[in-house]
């Protein structure tokens, strides 16, 4: 049994982690409606800025701040020079696009700070959580920053004109328009608050698996899990399926004969396949209907 408690909340502060960057990939997916494969990447690049503020001599929490204010400004850059004149193109224009930004982060953060593995520190420390032997003080941080994040994303989307305005944008864009949105900037800000909160995750997720230009890959594959899991039009469903692909990857690598950590995201991967035959558009998601 404490093996298994274990298990679970090991699961619940990794998931935290793939609900942060499935939380980003449903943002930029409900407003431009596609997948931005470079999202982890924009990650990385945000979590090697904020190491190197902090080589300079600041604050964890100053680099913290900083990291988040250059991520949303640079999000934003991004959709305005290189997808908004992409707005009318082709699906695989766009997905070239995203392929080239992939490349072109990856290989900049690999010349600016080479592809050697860097340790990247914690405030939370690495002891046991209140003295128990069951989860990391660290483990504890992810999970209470994350809930912190996800409660002020609900306030703001509920609770301000801007957010509202957001949601108004990505789900109603024509109506949106109508009555006076700016739907172009509204997709501007999606993107600069996916790239803040992508760059929230990769802080987050650094101390575990140690800095480097690839330290990504394999956290955005499980985003993209979790996203399609919860559903891609349901940032709460993104959120939920960050959890659940956390948890199950724990117990899977745990309790299955031979998996291990080499066959953890096959497993996972399978099961969020057998979920989608039976409901395609997620567990919380709804099904696209549209007029012909």
């Amino acid at each position: 049994m404490e093996l298994f408690t274990n298990q679970i909340l090991a699961g619940i502060s990794t998931g935290a982690i793939y609900a942060c960057l499935a939380l980003a990939v449903v943002m930029i997916y409900q407003a431009i409606d596609h997948l931005n494969f470079a999202q982890g990447e924009m990650a990385m690049f945000s979590t090697f800025i904020s190491w190197q503020l902090m080589q300079w001599g600041l604050p964890y929490w100053v680099a913290f701040v900083l990291t988040i204010a250059f991520s949303f400004a640079g999000g934003i850059a991004i959709e305005r020079v290189l997808f908004k004149p992409l707005a009318k193109a082709p699906i695989l224009t766009n997905v070239a696009g995203f392929i080239a930004l992939y490349s072109i982060i990856n290989s900049s953060a690999g010349l600016i700070w080479d592809f050697t593995i860097k340790q990247y520190p914690t405030p939370f420390g690495s002891a046991p959580f209140l003295g128990s032997q069951l989860i990391s003080t660290h483990q504890a941080g992810m999970i209470g920053v994350t809930l912190l994040l996800l409660l002020a994303l609900y306030f703001f989307f509920q609770y301000t004109r801007v957010g509202l305005a957001m949601r108004a944008a990505a789900s109603l864009p024509e109506s949106a328009r109508l009555v006076g949105i700016n739907t172009s900037w509204m997709i501007a800000l999606g993107w600069g608050m996916a790239a803040a909160i992508g760059a929230i995750a990769g802080i987050l997720i650094a101390p575990v698996v140690f800095l480097e230009p690839n330290m990504m890959l394999g956290t955005l594959i499980y985003g993209f899990a979790a996203a399609v899991l919860g559903g891609l039009t349901s940032p709460f469903g993104a959120v939920v399926g960050g959890f659940l692909v956390g948890i199950f990857e724990n117990l899977a690598g745990t309790y299955i004969p031979y998996a291990g950590n080499e066959l953890k995201l096959p497993i996972a991967l399978a099961l969020i396949v057998s979920i989608l035959v039976v409901k395609p558009a997620g567990l919380f998601g709804r099904h696209i209907v549209k007029r012909v």
